[in-house]
């Protein structure tokens, strides 16, 4: 600030009397600009960022003229600045979901936007939301309404207005080209809720639990859909139910080994299927291991050896990639295994041929590094699973029925959405 005019050093001094702060002006040309920054901790990262958001040009006779506007910033438009700064990047980062709320949700678009904007900041209860919200900058003047048994009634409504979701998802599988789709469960202890059915979790414990069946861009980053299903629907299942509802047609489809079936080829790219491209990792005890696949190219990913090789099969693509140093891990834990007598030697020398080795089924035509490259890029829902679950706890389902279950996940992703935005 040392090479700006005194009447600007003024100006600022004046605004940091009457409490205004994390004020930041910049000189272009002959001309000052005001920006409010503040700072932010990127998880990504492990690093600060920093966060401007522009507020107006800077007239020596009648201050700081609004962008927008054209009056004067007195510390009353600002209740507290740490909460202006995070309204407007909540603001930001929703707006181009506003209109696609508005044609889906025209009744309630507000309130479900206020929800999604306070939960983005932690898990709050509906009866806190009102007080959350009120603690914002309201920069756009939305005025919902939010009693506590006006927001219940809304999230049973969102829950069963499945058509204004879709006119979400559509438009954000429309973003990206790749898309990955993936599953996982939540817990409920309600025994209202028709969907939380008896499904074995990671631990193979029975309990009553939910199905997630989460859709990202690779491309973009960002949660295209989401989907609750009842526990006991099996992995493939809940892909045809969740890809039967969106216009997908021309994207990529990226899946986990768990997903593959014969059925599920004929499903995305058969002659009677969805013409969808599709990445497809085979099971370990998949047949196709069984076809002779030349491993005659390699690549680096990472600092790690890949091998690879390609072979047409019927009207798809086998993908054979060996990762060395895998390999080796899994070649040492079976050597463990068997001086242990925990497998037996025919077990093992499977295990031995299937080091290290990952088999992907596609449609395309491609080099092969590309096809690794979109299976690692499954990382990204798997990331996005652990935002929904813990930053935003949207796996504390102890809601009443089924309605308010779907309500309750699709303002969750609006939440997630947010979220995911803010790291961008």
């Amino acid at each position: 600030m040392s090479n700006m005019e005194q009447w600007v050093k003024a100006w600022v001094e004046e605004q940091r009397d009457q409490g205004v702060k994390c004020l930041e002006v910049k000189m272009r040309g002959k001309c000052y600009y005001v920006y409010h920054s503040s700072t932010y901790w990127d998880k990504a990262l492990k690093k600060p960022r920093k966060i401007s958001k522009y507020l107006g040009a800077l007239d020596p006779d009648k201050g700081l003229i609004k962008s927008g506007g054209r009056h004067r910033i007195y510390p009353s438009d600002i209740r507290n600045i740490t909460e202006y700064g995070n309204s407007m990047l909540l603001h930001e980062t929703i707006k181009d979901l506003k209109p696609l709320l508005k044609e889906g949700f025209p009744d309630c678009w507000a309130e479900i936007c206020a929800i999604a904007m306070v939960r983005a900041t932690g898990n709050v209860p509906l009866k806190r939301v009102k007080d959350a919200w009120e603690k914002l900058y309201n920069a756009e003047n939305m005025n919902p309404y939010l009693s506590p048994k006006k927001l219940s009634g809304i999230i049973r409504e969102v829950g069963v207005n499945r058509a204004g979701q879709n006119i979400i998802f559509n438009e954000l599988a429309d973003l990206g080209k790749q898309l990955v789709y993936d599953l996982s469960s939540v817990f409920s202890r309600s025994m209202s809720i028709n969907q939380a059915e008896k499904g074995y979790n990671k631990d193979k414990i029975q309990i009553p639990q939910i199905n997630l069946a989460l859709l990202c861009s690779a491309d973009t980053g960002l949660p295209t859909m989401i989907r609750s299903l009842p526990g006991s629907v099996k992995d493939i299942k809940t892909l045809y139910h969740s890809i039967n509802e969106l216009d997908i047609g021309g994207e990529t489809l990226i899946l986990d080994r768990g997903f593959f079936s014969e059925g599920t080829i004929k499903f995305l790219g058969g002659k009677e299927g969805k013409k969808i491209s599709y990445v497809l990792p085979t099971k370990r005890n998949s047949r196709y291991y069984d076809t002779r696949i030349h491993l005659n190219e390699y690549f680096s990913y990472h600092s790690r050896l890949i091998k690879c090789g390609k072979r047409k099969h019927n009207d798809f693509y086998l993908y054979l990639f060996e990762d060395q140093d895998l390999r080796l891990e899994e070649q040492k834990t079976l050597y463990r295994k068997l001086d242990e007598h925990e497998i037996e030697k025919e077990k093992f020398n499977i295990g031995m041929k299937k080091a290290g080795k990952i088999l992907i089924v596609s449609d395309r035509d491609v080099e092969k590094l590309e096809i690794y490259l979109l299976y690692k890029k499954r990382e990204v829902v798997e990331k996005m699973f652990d935002t929904y679950k813990t930053v935003l706890n949207a796996d504390k389902l102890y809601l009443q029925d089924d309605e308010s279950v779907f309500g309750h996940v699709f303002i969750a992703f609006l939440s997630l959405y947010i979220h995911c935005v803010e790291q961008l």
